[in-house]
């Protein structure tokens, strides 16, 4: 199976942000990623509920929602999620992340656990059995722009051995951070599914959208 692409909305232009959305949906991607940030968890504040629901009416793609926050349980309802929609907390934002899945796919959603790229992939053991995506961290949360953490390449190729080992080769395996186009091969080759594509792969200031979806998606078959 091919690889999917979910485009970083934080990397969007927001002067043209309707157009850009319109070319995305001509390029065939799979997800619209969105950064859910709130300056405690991570050091940074982005995006929101009400841009999302204003995106919600210019298409159909699926959202793959990124919740970087504190207690992600209480914020759930802020959000128009919907079934096809990937919903992602951190394995360290709560106490209750069991529970806090279970009330994703409540809701229609993949349920996803994010691992930063100093936690180790055994801390979701015991929620293999509610998750559809594990998503891997490889930079450190908040920011876009930053380099690859090196030793999560490693940790990619040892999640897809893990994931097969405890009989859980279909969950599907999300990277995120500095995913150019040469870090998407290795990543591709290391076991990565779906791959959150910003500033150093399609959202390039002033080159084509649809061009550079089209070569990152070689990259990622």
């Amino acid at each position: 199976m091919a690889g999917k692409i979910s485009p970083s909305m934080m990397c969007a232009d927001f002067r043209r942000l309707e157009d850009q959305v319109r070319e995305l949906e001509q390029a065939g991607v799979e997800y619209l990623h969105w950064d859910i940030m709130d300056g405690r968890f991570v050091p940074n504040f982005t995006l929101g509920p009400d841009l999302m629901n204003c995106v919600r009416e210019l298409t159909a793609i699926p959202f793959d929602l990124h919740l970087m926050m504190e207690r992600p349980e209480d914020h759930l309802h802020l959000f128009d999620i919907r079934p096809g929609d990937i919903v992602s907390v951190h394995q360290e934002s709560t106490t209750h992340l069991q529970r806090t899945l279970q009330a994703i796919r409540e809701r229609g959603a993949k349920a996803a656990v994010a691992l930063n790229p100093a936690t180790p992939v055994y801390t979701v053991e015991h929620v293999l059995d509610d998750i559809d995506v594990l998503l891997i961290m490889t930079v450190n949360p908040g920011f876009a722009g930053q380099k690859l953490v090196p030793a999560t390449l490693k940790k990619l190729s040892n999640v897809k051995t893990y994931l097969a080992a405890q009989g859980y080769p279909d969950i599907e395996i999300e990277v995120d951070g500095n995913v150019s186009w040469e870090n998407a091969v290795r990543m591709r080759e290391a076991g990565a599914d779906i791959f959150v594509a910003g500033t150093s792969s399609i959202f390039r200031k002033g080159e084509n959208i649809q061009e550079l979806t089209k070569q990152f998606r070689d990259c990622i078959a």
